[in-house]
């Protein structure tokens, strides 16, 4: 036991000083260097994973070495294909979509009305506190256990979290910018367009990418209370249950791959759009 955490520590060590080398090197802002840096930080909790199982003798059943997981992603691709389209594109990504498209229309009704500004924000405050596993069971009992029931909860989900961004950001602009754009003789909607949606688009961007986790959490969690025999939250539930714990870290792994993709275009896709923000200067 002794000989497996010094062997492990020895690792982290080794890994702890190769990262700090290329962090404090003139390379460090090289793209290459930036993604060797998690790249070996990454690989040293593998290593260190595969030895305390190995060295240590802990069960599989308990926790499964990396090399078990890979083999068991590897030969159940077609399974995990299967859960990823339910679970992922149609329950999240369909889900995801039309939230944020009702809290773009509701925004802009609400930045049209101080009434409905004051009366929405509260109740999507309360709504946001709602507990997943208090709706999900609502929803699959309104919708029924396929990937719609699911798709609606995540709309809820990620709804309020948009709609407060997209308010805020819509009020991002000062007085004298709107009085400028009077002055010129733009009406609402060419005010709208032309100052306050691109003022507002850094705060669009970070509701949508904070909705991106929300979305596959949602997705996942809902499939817990009735789904069809397919989907990431159903094989992970079953799994358990069998023990079969390689199975169900496959299944984060692919949730861990499908959110960082997700996460990730959305902000090249923000990078692209507000190019002049401060934030997005390199």
């Amino acid at each position: 036991m002794n000989m497996a955490i010094i062997s492990a520590l020895a690792i982290w060590g080794l890994g702890w000083f190769v990262n700090a080398r290329l962090a404090a090197s003139h390379a460090a802002q090289n793209p290459a260097v930036r993604l060797l840096v998690p790249a070996i930080f990454g690989l040293t909790l593998l290593i260190m994973w595969e030895m305390l199982v190995r060295m240590l003798g802990i069960s599989p059943i308990i926790l499964p070495a990396p090399s078990a997981i890979a083999d068991r992603f590897g030969n159940s691709l077609p399974m995990l294909w299967a859960d990823f389209e339910q679970t992922i594109i149609k329950g999240a990504m369909t889900g995801y979509i039309i939230g944020a498209v009702c809290a773009f229309g509701v925004a802009i009704l609400a930045d049209r009305s101080d009434f409905l500004t004051r009366g929405i924000l509260p109740v999507g405050g309360f709504m946001a506190a709602l507990p997943i596993v208090g709706i999900a069971p609502i929803f699959v009992k309104w919708l029924g256990s396929d990937w719609q029931s699911k798709a609606a909860v995540v709309a809820v989900m990620v709804f309020f979290p948009i709609l407060v961004n997209i308010v805020a950001g819509l009020r991002d602009t000062s007085a004298m910018q709107r009085d400028l754009m009077r002055t010129y003789g733009a009406g609402y909607w060419q005010t709208l367009f032309k100052l306050r949606l691109p003022a507002a688009m850094p705060f669009i961007f970070n509701g949508l990418k904070i909705a991106t986790t929300l979305a596959l959490i949602g997705a996942i969690v809902a499939e817990f209370f009735g789904s069809p025999t397919v989907g990431m939250g159903f094989r992970i539930s079953t799994s358990v249950g069998r023990l079969a714990l390689d199975m169900v870290w496959a299944e984060i792994v692919v949730a861990a791959i499908a959110g960082s993709t997700i996460y990730g275009a959305v902000a090249w896709i923000e990078g692209r759009v507000t190019f002049w923000h401060p934030s997005q200067r390199k």
